[in-house]
């Protein structure tokens, strides 16, 4: 799945617009159970049904499930709400040419670019640099949107929250509220609240809710504050812990696999095991014992 998926945040959501798991279930279009399972994190919803899910909870896709680094093929087709099968069936083929532009194996024939393009919402060009992404080939433009920093409160709360609890359960919007206000000894933000800045429905956030987080999170306040050009100690800090969330993913590693048979050499390998011991201490403490 291109997206990430995450079943309390879903669960939350669902109970906050007052809606039932089989009224969920049926606006998605699968069983009351399938919904139970992705909420208790027991599976998880193909990517072609988060579209539906985000719309029937009324979220903006990308704040209800973030996707990390550039679009590839397989976030376009999932994106528009299509199945592998339903887009082999526009440009009237097999399986086969969308699995394999998907996977890096096999480009597109020129004569499907055209058709899967305005299936997908998005111009020939668009696609292609999919397609280049899928095959471990990024453009310029795509470089740039990766490397820039979050400067918006709600943006840093999302990148921590999406690198920061890689192999372990990140906060809830519950929990950092709860955090937040331990540390201030008052109610000085809700559970909705860190939910608006998430999605950016509000900017504004108070010295005393940005010290919360600072202590929630476990970083350095100045990483909260708002910054015209982001800090280099910051950008450094956010960018370690995007370094070791590929490795522990396995994206480092499965990226050198397809593009050499051999995989990463002895001296790579030596490289990344140093970068991780010089960036490993700038976690936040919680992970320290991982």
């Amino acid at each position: 799945m291109p997206r990430q998926f995450d079943g309390r945040r879903v669960r939350a959501v669902r109970r906050g617009k007052d809606l039932h798991q089989k009224e969920l279930a049926e606006m998605v279009g699968v069983s009351a159970p399938s919904v139970a399972r992705w909420e208790s994190g027991q599976d998880f919803p193909k990517g072609e049904k988060l579209p539906a899910i985000a719309a029937a909870l009324d979220q903006p896709l990308d704040v209800l499930f973030p996707h990390d680094g550039p679009v590839d093929l397989q976030l376009l087709r999932c994106d528009a709400g299509l199945s592998v099968a339903e887009a082999a069936a526009i440009i009237g083929a097999s399986r086969a040419p969308v699995s394999n532009a998907e996977s890096g194996r096999r480009r597109l024939s020129d004569a499907y670019v055209q058709p899967l393009a305005q299936a997908y919402g998005v111009t020939e060009q668009e696609l292609l640099d999919a397609q280049n992404c899928s095959f471990g080939l990024r453009s310029s433009a795509s470089r740039d949107r990766q490397s820039s920093a979050p400067r918006t409160v709600g943006e840093k709360i999302n990148y921590l929250l999406e690198y920061g609890y890689v192999g372990q359960e990140a906060p809830s919007e519950e929990e950092i509220a709860r955090l937040v206000n331990e540390h201030a000894g008052m109610t000085a933000v809700t559970a909705d609240g860190i939910a608006a800045l998430r999605a950016g429905d509000t900017t504004e956030a108070s010295d005393v809710v940005r010290a919360g987080l600072a202590h929630a999170f476990q970083v350095d306040m100045p990483l909260f504050q708002d910054d015209a050009q982001v800090d280099p100690k910051v950008r450094e800090f956010m960018e370690s812990l995007r370094f070791l969330a590929s490795i522990h993913r396995g994206q480092i590693l499965g990226l050198a696999a397809r593009g050499n048979s051999q995989g990463l050499s002895a001296e790579m390998m030596a490289h990344i095991n140093q970068l991780v011991g010089e960036l490993k201490h700038k976690l936040p403490e919680a992970h320290g014992g991982e």
